[in-house]
């Protein structure tokens, strides 16, 4: 009898397991159809090559092998990895919508699932859904009402492109600050854990991915509507930030990543380094000092000589 031929993708399954990965990222999570597409279209041509690949230019030659793909086939076999994905999958919500399409008859396989991956799947089709800024704008009233009663020293700001008045998200980012909490305090005195506790307790807060004394993961949901149907349930990231940290980290976390790159190149100019902690000078050989007091972003501005743009401004 003679022996069964392998088959032809696993010579090269490596390199159509990575792009197949990246085509469910640009498709669940970036939501770019064209890239989804376009690595597909990359995956299912390497997929019928007859034999092992040995770099990107030999890869190039096929249809549907660009420029760009044949350079990350080429980081692939001389690394064993991607950069690109490793960055994806550190990001848990990336993580777990990837995991979820990649894996088949995973209601049978629930039982190995991490908590983390149980929540993606019980909510997968809500967390798909973009969050219209009309439902943001309840969303941040409750936050911030629950956030003040609890102790009205609080501040609390959410971010993202929400706060650049985008007309909707992909979650919800909040950063949160308290006049005790500073980056020379030795803990935070619960101060995340107590919000966390009073949005579970009215409700909001529904489900825990994970909970840190400076971060908390989690899922949320607004209230029944008048007719008594109910709101998707949504993403919701909590930051406890330093006081004197707090405005770095606001002005960062509200982007965008254009934005926030265009100013950090301004302030190495004008002799300043600026990341989501700090702005800190540059001294004549380029060590950075200590950082330099923040009451608000406007302040940030100042210190590098640049004209204050408001969020609705900083989509580039």
């Amino acid at each position: 009898m003679s022996k069964r031929k392998a088959p032809q993708e696993s010579l090269n399954q490596g390199i159509t397991d990575f792009l197949m990965e990246l085509a469910n990222y640009e498709r669940n999570v970036s939501r770019a159809i064209h890239k989804y597409n376009a690595y597909r279209k990359a995956a299912s041509a390497i997929s019928r090559y007859p034999s092992r690949i040995q770099s990107g230019a030999e890869a190039k030659k096929l249809d549907g092998v660009g420029a760009k793909i044949a350079e990350k086939i080429d980081e692939f076999l001389s690394t064993g990895k991607l950069r690109k994905l490793e960055k994806i999958r550190q990001d848990d919500t990336s993580a777990s919508i990837n995991f979820l399409t990649r894996v088949t008859g995973i209601g049978k396989n629930e039982h190995k699932l991490t908590h983390h991956q149980r929540i993606g799947l019980k909510y997968f089709e809500d967390f798909e859904k973009r969050i219209p800024r009309e439902e943001m704008l309840q969303m941040q009233e409750i936050v911030l009402k629950e956030v003040k009663n609890l102790d009205p020293d609080y501040i609390a700001t959410v971010c993202g492109s929400f706060r650049r008045g985008a007309e909707s998200s992909g979650d919800m980012d909040v950063l949160l600050t308290h006049p005790t909490f500073t980056s020379e305090s030795s803990k935070q005195s619960k101060l995340l854990h107590k919000v966390v506790e009073q949005l579970e307790k009215v409700h909001f807060v529904t489900d825990v991915l994970s909970k840190g004394d400076t971060k908390f993961m989690g899922v949320c949901q607004l209230p029944n509507k008048e007719d008594g149907a109910s709101y998707p349930h949504r993403r919701i990231d909590i930051r406890l930030i330093p006081k004197d940290q707090y405005y770095c980290g606001v002005l960062y976390f509200t982007g965008s990543d254009l934005f926030n790159k265009n100013m950090r190149a301004h302030a190495l100019e004008m002799g300043f380094t600026i990341n989501e902690y700090t702005i800190r000078p540059l001294g004549v050989t380029g060590v950075a000092g200590e950082p330099l007091p923040v009451e608000c972003e406007e302040d940030i501005f100042d210190y590098i000589q640049w004209k204050y743009r408001e969020p609705k401004d900083r989509s580039e």
